[in-house]
């Protein structure tokens, strides 16, 4: 096929927001019999190297899936060695692009001087072009709650599907074309319920950690391998 003999140099329009599920990272660290936490570290790194590329081909929005509400759950010291890489590779690294953050997730129930990090980082990087999302203390589930609630209390007695679209972490930006998952896992996990709906999804055993450029072609070439029909027909099917 094209694009095993050649990596991918663009992208096109039908192709303008990608999200990674960035799972494996404990499990690729114990296969290895090293800490967890260095799992995390390397996953770290991976993110950098995938998010760059992305914007490399023209991607336009990028959106990680990070921590997730359920996360917590964790033993403390690897809930805080992900706490310290955010702040070191992500944060530090990234400012340095063109590339403006956001942080999808609830804020309000993080650590006072956490949720002061990334509203800062957010208002440093706000005039950027490129468009990455980190989904920290995040849930589906709870984000479509919370835009109901927000929207009840703006004084709606109805309410629709474009009010929602419009009230969740996400608005105004396209839906998300493709979503990866790594890992060996084959569910979102709770992540962009709303915005997946139509999304083509992409599943691979490989552990995020190990996931390269390569890798990301491969789903790549995946994604234009398939119909979106978005609930319709394409042309011929359509025809009688």
């Amino acid at each position: 096929m094209f694009f095993r003999k050649k990596r991918i140099s663009s992208v096109d329009d039908r192709l303008k927001h990608i999200a990674f599920i960035m799972d494996g990272n404990g499990r690729w660290a114990q296969k290895r019999m090293l800490p967890r936490s260095l799992g995390h570290k390397q996953g770290a790194a991976t993110f950098k190297k995938i998010v760059r590329y992305c914007f490399e081909m023209g991607i336009k929005v990028v959106t990680v899936y990070a921590f997730s509400t359920e996360n917590w759950k964790r033993p403390k010291e690897e809930i805080d060695a992900i706490v310290n890489l955010l702040k070191e590779y992500i944060l530090d690294g990234l400012q340095e692009d063109d590339v403006r953050i956001n942080f999808i997730g609830e804020k309000t129930s993080l650590p006072e001087d956490l949720a002061d990090l990334l509203l800062d980082t957010e208002e440093k990087t706000k005039e950027k072009n490129k468009i990455l999302n980190i989904a920290f203390n995040y849930g589906g589930r709870n984000e479509i709650v919370n835009a109901c609630n927000k929207l009840i209390q703006a004084g709606k007695d109805k309410i629709t599907e474009n009010d929602i679209s419009e009230s969740i972490y996400t608005a105004g930006l396209p839906e998300p074309d493709l979503i990866v998952r790594t890992a060996g896992e084959y569910r979102l996990s709770n992540f962009l319920l709303w915005q997946g709906a139509y999304s083509e999804l992409y599943f691979t055993n490989i552990y995020w950690p190990d996931f390269d450029k390569k890798q990301l072609d491969l789903a790549i070439e995946s994604f234009y391998s398939r119909k979106r029909r978005f609930g319709g027909l394409n042309k011929k099917e359509g025809e009688k």
